[in-house]
């Protein structure tokens, strides 16, 4: 029995779990948010009840202290020596690492020299990794890529049609993100349904603020929706997704942006935001059809319609489904657009759905589909923090 924490740093927050391996039991989980300003929020689950304080958390480092400090306080564990191993989320791994691996120097400065490739993600994985080594000198650390899964995806699948020297010099091609999602659930619905992954097509959706679907054949990652960049793809709740790149200079030149400030509108102001002019939250976007806003139900339309066009693309790719699984905050919880989404491909699948069932059904593992339905329906909660979890104890042999 061993103590393992599971811990994602973004640039201004840090998520983490605390396990009992291997019986998987969570001791508590939290988040720090707003690291940097004066008002952070730090929440932390004790005995199921929600213990939040607001102060000054002026970076990473007191986050840590914070994080550490509050296990002990609140009796979790009686000494941190009891926490054997720390497992980091690492968006970007490139071409790299195919699966996760043990921290020490040289890992270290890939992630670094990776940086370029997610100068959002990676340099903050890297304080938190760094923040927790420094406090936990005696614990051992582990990193799990984003997009470590999607590594055996194929040349033709991952490369751009542009000059093959860009590939050759800069490393442009499809990367993926969510993978460790989208191991979890294509794993977990394979166990649900009583069958083995490696003998199973699955789609996986994993529908949050930002979002992407993969082709899981036999286990593993053949397609996804996102790209060199996690701004490719479907449509998120202010990300673009995929649309004609002269748009971006045919933008700059009505606007007189530059290419990066245009870059940012279709990261930060489009998607669901942009085109509802109302949210990125599609709770608003539900609420502002309810009220009988044209562009939130066009907002809808558009969202839906993308994702089926790429669940049908791999469907293609696939030769047969079976099983579609929906995960992520959206995934799990918006029974509306899942709905539209399945509605839109229903016929096509050989999908018998059960509309009202998905009408009352959120975050939890369930079948949507009906006895007999050609392509099954899932809702499966995802646990990216289990599987860091379950990472660190296999690679520290704990």
């Amino acid at each position: 029995m061993t103590k393992i924490i599971s811990v994602n740093a973004g640039s201004s927050s840090l998520k983490f779990q605390l396990f009992i391996m291997p019986s998987e039991q969570v001791l508590t989980s939290g988040i720090i948010e707003r690291i940097g300003l004066a008002d952070g929020i730090f929440t932390i689950k004790v005995n199921d009840q929600k213990v939040t304080v607001s102060q000054p958390i002026p970076d990473h480092k007191v986050a840590v202290e914070l994080v550490l400090n509050a296990l002990i306080q609140h009796k979790i564990v009686n000494s941190l020596d009891e926490i054997s191993g720390v497992g980091h989320r690492v968006v970007h791994g490139g071409e790299a690492y195919a699966q996760s691996v043990v921290f020490d120097d040289d890992v270290e400065n890939t992630i670094e020299a990776l940086s370029e490739l997610a100068p959002l993600h990676n340099p903050a994985n890297l304080i938190g990794y760094r923040a927790f080594k420094k406090e936990l000198p005696h614990a051992r650390h582990v990193a799990v890529f984003d997009t470590a899964f999607h590594q055996t995806m194929e040349d033709d699948i991952y490369l751009y049609p542009i000059p093959y020297e860009y590939y050759d010099q800069f490393k442009i091609r499809r990367y993926g993100f969510h993978g460790t999602s989208h191991y979890y659930v294509s794993r977990k619905v394979a166990q649900l349904m009583g069958r083995s992954v490696e003998d199973i097509n699955v789609i996986t959706c994993h529908l949050g603020n930002g979002a992407s679907l993969a082709a899981v054949q036999g286990g593993k990652s053949v397609n996804t929706s996102m790209g060199f960049t996690p701004l490719a793809g479907i449509m998120m709740g202010t990300r673009s997704g995929d649309i004609d790149p002269a748009i971006i200079t045919f933008l700059m030149q009505k606007l007189g942006k530059t290419a990066s400030q245009v870059i940012d509108i279709l990261n930060k102001k489009s998607g669901m935001l942009g085109v509802s002019g109302l949210s990125s939250d599609a709770r608003d976007i539900d609420k502002g059809i309810q009220d009988g806003n044209a562009r939130a139900l066009l907002t809808r339309k558009l969202y839906a319609n993308r994702v089926a066009q790429t669940i049908g693309s791999y469907f293609i790719q696939l030769g047969h489904v079976d099983a579609i699984v929906f995960t992520g905050g959206l995934g799990e919880n918006d029974t509306a657009v899942r709905g539209a989404i399945v509605e839109r491909i229903q016929s096509a699948m050989g999908i018998d759905f059960n509309a009202e069932l998905n009408a009352t059904s959120r975050g939890k593992d369930l079948c949507l589909s009906k006895a007999g339905s050609k392509t099954q329906v899932w809702i499966v909660p995802t646990n990216e923090e289990l599987v860091i979890a379950q990472d660190t104890v296999r690679l520290l042999g704990l």
